[in-house]
């Protein structure tokens, strides 16, 4: 089929509606040409915006000086340099005046303009501030475009968003617009568009490469989340075939959906802990709306890419207890901050790396900035103290080493001590890492002596033990969590916990895929923590399946040499033991 893209399935479901693209940075950057009595006021929105955004440059230099330190808040004051930079300025107001562009339309074409120029060029420097001019044009459009409100008359129903990537920035942009599905040109099944999809329970698809060039505002767009597959403008008989689908698919959660308040029971009666994955207070609140049973992943960075500006002890103990209260049972693990690789804060620093990914991130930087990440933790030791019926976890990501392990256990008992002598209430919380690099692996016999508890980071796993980044389409198929090597990884991690009697948990996006799901039980894992939508499902295939099928089951698939088999397998296994899941299962 010639209008037929294929990309990624990272979100299960089948979705038609009309195509809203996101251009880059800005939602919907093509608006009218002004007439000649708009341009004055069109002038002073400009520099309005300019002054406003002035003014959050100076806030962020100030209250980053303050926490984090001075040299780090030396961004800031470059970025006003560039602000005010006269070139700059000038640039913009001639778009408005002689080509009467609004200013939103004047920003978007420097930008383009200030890219192709820098992509010229091979000095580190001078991409560099690329990347800066790109920060400051974000803050200007922020205040020259608001959130939409739902319902907006610019935004079709039911919306599909299409763009290059989806960005935290873009999601609090199209604020509660009724997004019905996902496409991106970049990206995986672990990326911030996939995240978004899957807490919302739309279907997505990413890594379709140049959809922007061949999709324009308000086409019929189908998007499949099981395969992959996006079409644009279908034929008559195609829409309809996929229309059934769709209704299908919204069918079948309408039915999961009533399995909310039975517990998580295998065939056997056995019980299974399934919990959820959140960014928010909201995706909480989804967590005890199909009866998740505590929250195993609270993904602390959200809070800070979402910021507008830094986030402090106090705002964080606050957002930490909220989602605490919102989450079911107020039972929370809370990792902190896993910056880095695809997710940047200004503040910390643009550090262009060759390869991000196993350079300065996550736990790294945070020990890179103590007394930042000690806010952190006091922060959640306060918010420990919310959970009157639960128990908040504290997990540290990406750790490789017994020291680091050390290393963040003294850091939390200093904090506890700070909080004891500022008179601050706060208690102590079970501490866990996040296992997501082979290294800590191979050596979990020793890791876990040290910790409360393992929680198993998937996504990052598999493509840290098959060297693939898993947003790169050209080796994202490397990076199947059923590959040989993975399940034969997983199995011996999960075993090594259970002689050890320490809690483990798998949170990542396997957890929620029906083929991994059943491996998994039957390496004797019964603790899961997913996207809140995948929770129904799971809760279903769940009661399909006893132990010792589990087991005869993963016994078969440790035999397959291949990952194309082991899926292929799989498939065919889910199709037999629940065929009524099969609209969800990806391929």
């Amino acid at each position: 089929m010639r209008n037929m893209r294929k990309g990624i399935p990272v979100s299960p479901g089948v979705t038609v509606g009309k195509a809203y693209c996101i251009d880059e940075i800005f939602v919907n950057p093509h608006t009218h040409q002004l007439a000649e009595n708009e341009v004055l006021p069109e002038l002073r929105r400009f520099e309005q915006a300019r002054e406003q955004t002035a003014a959050d440059l100076r806030a962020l230099d100030h209250k980053v000086s303050t926490q984090v330190g001075p040299a780090h808040a030396a961004i800031f004051r470059a970025h006003e340099a560039i602000l005010r930079d006269p070139a700059f300025t000038a640039k913009v107001r001639s778009w408005i005046v002689d080509h009467r562009e609004t200013a939103q339309s004047a920003l978007h074409r420097i930008l383009n303009e200030y890219t192709s120029l820098f992509a010229r060029t091979r000095d580190e420097y001078l991409r560099e501030r690329l990347t800066d001019v790109r920060d400051v044009i974000i803050r200007l459009s922020s205040h020259l475009s608001p959130a939409l409100e739902p319902g907006s008359t610019v935004v079709p129903k039911p919306t599909v968003v299409v763009a290059h990537e989806l960005l935290p920035s873009h999601a609090v942009a199209l604020g509660d617009c009724e997004v019905a599905a996902i496409v991106t040109q970049t990206g995986g099944q672990t990326s911030h568009a996939a995240i978004l999809a899957r807490s919302r329970g739309i279907p997505a698809v990413s890594g379709v490469k140049d959809i922007l060039r061949q999709v324009k505002n308000g086409d019929t767009i189908v998007v499949d989340g099981r395969t992959g597959h996006v079409i644009i403008n279908p034929d008559a008989e195609t829409e309809s075939a996929y229309r059934k689908l769709q209704r299908e698919f919204f069918q079948l959660k309408d039915v999961l959906a009533y399995n909310r308040d039975q517990p998580a029971r295998m065939g056997d009666g056995e019980e299974v802990e399934l919990l959820a994955n959140i960014n928010s207070p909201d995706d909480a609140r989804a967590a005890n709306a199909v009866g998740a049973a505590g929250v195993g992943l609270y993904r602390t960075e959200y809070l800070f890419l979402t910021h507008a500006d830094v986030p402090d002890e106090e705002e964080q103990y606050r957002a930490y207890r909220e989602v605490v209260q919102a989450s079911p049972g107020h039972r929370v693990t809370i990792r902190t901050l896993d910056l880095g690789g695809d997710k940047t804060i200004p503040y910390l620093g643009h550090s262009r790396e060759a390869n991000p990914f196993l350079g300065w991130r996550s736990i790294r930087l945070s020990f890179e900035h103590p007394e930042f990440f000690m806010t952190q933790i006091r922060a959640v030791l306060r918010a420990g103290a919310a959970a009157r019926r639960g128990q908040v976890r504290l997990m540290f990501p990406m750790i490789t080493t017994l020291e680091e392990i050390r290393r963040v256990r003294s850091l939390v008992r200093k904090a506890g001590q700070q909080l004891e002598r500022a008179g601050k209430r706060h208690t102590e919380v079970p501490i866990g890492l996040m296992l997501e690099v082979p290294a800590a692996a191979v050596c979990i016999d020793s890791l876990v002596r040290e910790v409360d508890f393992v929680s198993i980071g998937s996504n990052d796993l598999v493509q840290y033990l098959m060297a693939a980044d898993r947003d790169n389409p050209k080796v994202s198929h490397l990076c199947q969590p059923l590959a040989p090597a993975m399940l034969r990884v997983l199995a011996q991690v999960i075993e090594a916990c259970r002689r050890a009697d320490k809690p483990v948990t798998l949170c990542g996006e396997m957890a929620g895929q029906p083929r991994a799901y059943v491996l998994l039980l039957g390496m004797g894992l019964r603790s899961f923590s997913m996207s809140p939508a995948f929770i129904p499902t799971i809760k279903e295939l769940t009661g399909h399946v006893s132990a010792a099928q589990a087991q005869q089951i993963l016994r078969r698939a440790m035999q397959f040499r291949t990952t194309h088999d082991v899926m292929r397998f799989m498939g065919r296994t889910i199709a037999e033991l629940a065929p009524n899941l099969k609209p969800l299962d990806m391929e």
